[in-house]
């Protein structure tokens, strides 16, 4: 991507991704859209230039002819013939969400596609809103899948559901613990955790830190995820296992990504946004967030690498 016209267009912004759209064509869209906006600043000033031309001889009546200077302009540089200036830009993907879900997708452009590998590397939290309904079980967990089983859900109540939900938040919490390497008993890691500053800085398995139910309308409910190292796949299993958990069965018919690190559903520019005017507005907007995070995350790396309670070597 060229230097003039697009210097605002290196950082990190968001769209809102509907359900039903593959990732690779929101991004070939995005780039499409940020591409007609860099070219239609553009502005094509013809030249002209000298050239001398065979012509009749004034007053010769065609029989004698002369060198004549004419201005023609200069064709090569048309934008018809050279086409235009900019041909290609590079917009790189974040947490990818799948086809089915929807929400908060991150996208990095120019320089931004850096700040990409480095809030992949800081490991912050992720949160969903899943929609859940029991009663029934398919082969993929969906709503869209094949049906394996119908049960009943009668005797489920928002009470037996939370227990459920404690339980597996517990557990969670025991294994965050466990892949950050942290000595609980010391007094700074204590702090850490009372301001949920723990997590892995390496690959785990997924960890969910805070789950609770928004809406419990059976067969229908409504939870909050809180999570990392996360994809809506293994989000719509914990679906299936809380039914299961519940003795019965549920399918999950929604998952929506509400915020991805520091951006929310209100920094996510709706598809009638996905131009270079509001891509613009939105890394700028969103820059100061982003630099403050990473340079928290980089003072908990420090804490991690440093285990405390033991002495650095």
């Amino acid at each position: 991507m060229g230097s003039k016209g697009s210097t605002r267009l290196h950082g990190l912004f968001a769209v809102y991704k509907p359900p039903g759209l593959n990732w690779k064509h929101l991004r070939n869209t995005v780039e499409l859209q940020l591409l007609k906006g860099l070219n239609s600043q553009m502005q094509y000033t013809p030249q002209e230039h000298i050239r001398f031309l065979l012509g009749p001889m004034e007053g010769s009546e065609g029989k004698e002819l002369t060198l004549t200077a004419t201005s023609v302009p200069v064709l090569s540089e048309h934008p018809l013939v050279r086409g235009p200036n900019y041909r290609s830009v590079k917009v790189g993907v974040g947490h990818r969400l799948d086809v089915k879900s929807s929400g908060v997708q991150v996208l990095g452009v120019g320089r931004g596609n850096k700040l990409l590998t480095d809030i992949y590397n800081a490991h912050l939290t992720k949160d969903y809103t899943v929609r859940g309904l029991l009663g029934k079980a398919t082969d993929d967990f969906s709503d869209e899948g094949r049906l394996i089983e119908k049960t009943t859900y009668d005797h489920v109540t928002p009470e037996k559901l939370s227990r459920i939900l404690a339980v597996i938040q517990g557990s969670h919490q025991k294994a965050l613990v466990m892949y950050s390497n942290l000595d609980l008993k010391t007094q700074e890691a204590y702090e850490m955790a009372v301001k949920g500053l723990i997590r892995p800085m390496d690959k785990s398995p997924m960890l969910i830190t805070g789950i609770r139910c928004l809406q419990f309308a059976p067969p229908e409910f409504l939870l909050e995820i809180r999570c990392m190292h996360e994809t809506q796949q293994l989000l719509r299993r914990v679906v299936h296992e809380i039914g299961l958990e519940l003795k019965s069965a549920a399918v999950c018919t929604q998952v929506r990504r509400i915020r991805d690190g520091v951006f929310t559903l209100e920094d996510a520019l709706l598809r009638t946004q996905w131009d270079m005017h509001s891509i613009e507005k939105s890394i700028q907007k969103v820059a100061p967030r982003i630099e403050a995070e990473l340079k928290k995350c980089q003072t908990v790396a420090l804490c991690h690498r440093d285990p405390v309670g033991q002495p650095s070597s």
